[in-house]
């Protein structure tokens, strides 16, 4: 679950805001090269995305096909990312109770706050047996780089388009700041002083895949909305940590 931003030094060169359209490799947008960051912190403390070992976000929404709930976890044993400590957090989805999907995503927070996707372990699921394994990809693997899920300052990056994941022709999400010190309601409590980001697949196009995030400090991700089912949207509905 995703974003928030702010223009740091290390990142000053960083062609990471580029308009969406063709690339020359055949993917979308022009070829992307960012400048990976020379230093990482110990830990990802960005307050619109702050990822504290033990934490547990409980989601719920009301589909077409039944109720969907998802528990985001972020683990306490880190993993290794093409030679970057990364944090772990397992996002797990269910259907009317059954799981649908096993997730384990990789971030890391640089020097200057900004928090990168390093990529994902996906895993679908019927019955209980992984089906499929579509979105997954790993910086360093086939190609693949890095992108920005959450700016340290989102309000220097308003309305500019950049890459939250890029692996040619698999994993090509786009993120961008719309709107600042929003107000939002949830179950779990309301919120002031949030974000609010565009998020869509580069892969599936802007108009099919578009979706709202919300994103508030010291709690991260607090609803998701897609943009052509509102009433389908994803709301926090508990937040623990141990």
């Amino acid at each position: 679950m995703s974003a928030s931003i702010r223009l740091p030094t290390i990142l000053a060169m960083l062609p990471l805001a580029t308009p969406a359209g063709c690339g020359g490799d055949g993917s979308t947008g022009p070829p992307y090269e960012p400048t990976i960051p020379a230093e990482w912190a110990a830990s990802v403390t960005n307050p619109f995305f702050p990822l504290t070992p033990g934490t547990v976000w409980e989601y719920s929404a009301k589909t077409g096909d039944g109720t969907e709930t998802t528990r985001v976890e972020v683990l306490a044993a880190p993993r290794v990312v093409n030679g970057v400590t990364a944090t772990v957090v397992r996002d797990q989805v269910s259907l009317n109770g059954s799981p649908v999907e096993d997730t384990y995503d990789w971030y890391a927070q640089d020097a200057a706050g900004n928090v990168w996707y390093l990529g994902e372990d996906s895993r679908e699921l019927k019955n209980g047996i992984v089906v499929g394994t579509e979105g997954s990809w790993m910086w360093g693997a086939r190609g693949a780089l890095p992108g920005i899920i959450m700016w340290a300052d989102p309000a220097a990056h308003r309305d500019e388009e950049y890459r939250q994941e890029y692996e040619r022709r698999r994993a090509e999400d786009w993120g961008k700041v719309v709107a600042l010190d929003q107000t939002v309601r949830v179950p779990f409590g309301t919120f002031t002083g949030c974000i609010r980001t565009e998020d869509w697949s580069g892969l599936e196009g802007r108009s099919s895949s578009l979706e709202y995030k919300y994103y508030c400090p010291n709690i991260g991700t607090v609803m998701e909305t897609p943009a052509d089912a509102p009433d389908e949207r994803a709301e926090l509905t508990a937040m623990t940590s141990t």
